[in-house]
């Protein structure tokens, strides 16, 4: 009799339903396919040692906020300031001290400048293109680990499909499954999006919709302000005529009918229908979402503090939902990738635009969150995260990506970029790694994105080399990376 050693399921990816027989009828003829029953048997040895790890940081987090910059924001003329450099590189804005003796960043950055103890900078973010000059390819990686097969000499790709990796947040709750009545993973104000391509590397994937955020996007184009004021949740809210009770009463009744009737129980016992009802349930009943929802609930000077604008109400409202128990909150910057206004994309009328939109925006939001999460001790065990998929080109009007630039304006450079990150026993006042001259590329210490989800999974207590299997039930790690953890104290 053949007997497979380890802890029966470990290595799915829904670990309750343990070894089908199927699986086990598979293993027969793994040897067609390249993989040996040795193989499969050092593949389930991983999978067991999954859960071990440790160091700095191991475990920390319990949830996180990703403030996600699509379009790739300007290091040089936020939070890398460079001045002994040549006339086309040098920023229109001036360098200003922070609360931290020794770090400055740029005067576009005032409020931000005021908590700089609170968290630290990467400046060392860093990768080498591989289609990934443009918004949609490098937002994929940065939210899943991994780049794609499929990539036009534009970088843009097709929609998003069943096949694709799964964005780091699904692999959290699947991993790290929140404990409270709560939405799991919430994406918010809008999708990741480049041109006509929406939600690349927002989704699940090959894990399937059980794992897939729950989406708020507010009624209301990019450049409405006060969207957030308009959330609906329809989908959290009993109807009038259907009481609480009443409800239990209904789902006492279904698992009442369900015990008499055997043979549908098991045909369908693999999908765990029960333990999805149960949640959902007691997601709608519990009302924790609803009432986190309610940016009504907060005072006027909480508000103001975020900004009342579409991103710093956002930023407040993932404070709300990680206060109320959700695991993975990603606040997407509330303007699609390639356009103008308040994007990041900063092919022309750089100085204008960061001056004047985008970057009070970030600075007071951002600013916001940190002073406020760390008043109410949430940077104990919550991990803030912000970055884009890439920064900008130290050089002004030169093209990088096929992209006109203007004399004011800088295109799409992922060789080196700043990130900033927070909470969870991540150090306070530092900054890890450092840029040449001119930003070009890092001197010390690059970090690569795969390297940035891989600290944020350690940070959670998972090891970033667990095995999770695709739509073709091939083994894939969850990122091909180690975690930086010197970025903790």
């Amino acid at each position: 009799m053949l007997m497979i050693p380890g802890q029966p399921g470990k290595d799915l990816c829904d670990a309750h339903l343990g070894v089908t027989r199927r699986a086990l009828l598979r293993i027969g003829g793994t040897g067609l396919f390249g993989l040996s029953l040795p193989s499969m048997l050092r593949l389930q040895a991983a999978a067991a040692q999954e859960s071990q790890g440790g160091g700095p940081g191991w475990g920390r987090a319990k949830s996180i906020i990703l403030v996600y910059l699509q379009g790739g924001p300007s290091h040089l003329d936020l939070w890398d300031p460079k001045t002994d450099v040549p006339d086309n590189v040098r920023s229109a804005f001036k360098p200003i001290d922070t609360r931290v003796p020794g770090i400055q960043v740029m005067e576009t950055l005032p409020k931000l400048a005021t908590v700089t103890d609170k968290f630290t900078f990467i400046r060392s973010m860093s990768y080498t293109p591989n289609g990934l000059f443009n918004h949609t390819a490098a937002i994929y990686q940065m939210m899943t680990g991994y780049t794609t097969d499929k990539v036009s000499p534009s970088g843009q790709l097709e929609p998003p499909n069943a096949k694709d990796f799964p964005n780091f947040g699904s692999n959290i709750i699947r991993l790290k499954p929140p404990t409270e009545p709560m939405l799991p993973f919430v994406q918010l104000p809008r999708p990741l999006q480049e041109s006509n391509v929406v939600g690349k590397g927002g989704t699940a994937g090959f894990l399937g919709k059980a794992y897939d955020p729950y989406t708020l996007f507010p009624e209301g184009d990019d450049m409405d302000m006060n969207k957030m004021d308009r959330i609906k949740v329809d989908d959290l809210q009993l109807r009038p005529e259907v009481f609480g009770l009443r409800l239990e009463r209904r789902a006492r009744l279904r698992a009442a009918i369900d015990a008499g009737m055997p043979e549908i129980e098991q045909a369908v016992s693999e999908y765990n229908l029960d333990s999805y009802y149960d949640k959902a349930l007691s997601l709608v009943i519990s009302g924790r979402a609803r009432e986190a929802f309610n940016l009504q609930a907060e005072p006027d000077k909480i508000r103001d503090l975020y900004g009342r604008n579409t991103f710093g109400q956002s930023c407040l409202l993932a404070r709300r939902l990680v206060e109320a128990g959700t695991r993975v909150v990603e606040v997407i910057w509330p303007k699609v990738a390639n356009s103008d206004n308040h994007s990041w994309d900063h092919h022309v009328d750089l100085t204008n635009r960061m001056k004047n939109q985008s970057a009070p925006m970030l600075d007071q939001g951002l600013y916001g969150l940190l002073t406020d999460m760390d008043q109410r001790g949430l940077l104990e065990e919550t991990l803030v995260v912000a970055v884009g998929e890439f920064g900008r080109s130290p050089q002004k009007g030169v093209s990088t990506s096929g992209n006109g630039n203007s004399a004011d304006g800088r295109d799409h450079w992922p060789y080196c970029y700043t990130a900033v990150i927070a909470g969870a026993g991540i150090r306070r006042g530092h900054i890890h790694g450092k840029s040449d001259k001119t930003g070009s590329a890092p001197l010390e210490d690059p970090v690569h994105p795969g390297q940035l989800l891989a600290t944020i999974y350690h940070a959670f207590g998972i090891n970033p080399t667990t095995i999770v299997y695709n739509h073709l039930n091939q083994p894939r790690e969850l990122v091909k990376a180690e975690a930086e953890t010197r970025l903790f104290a």
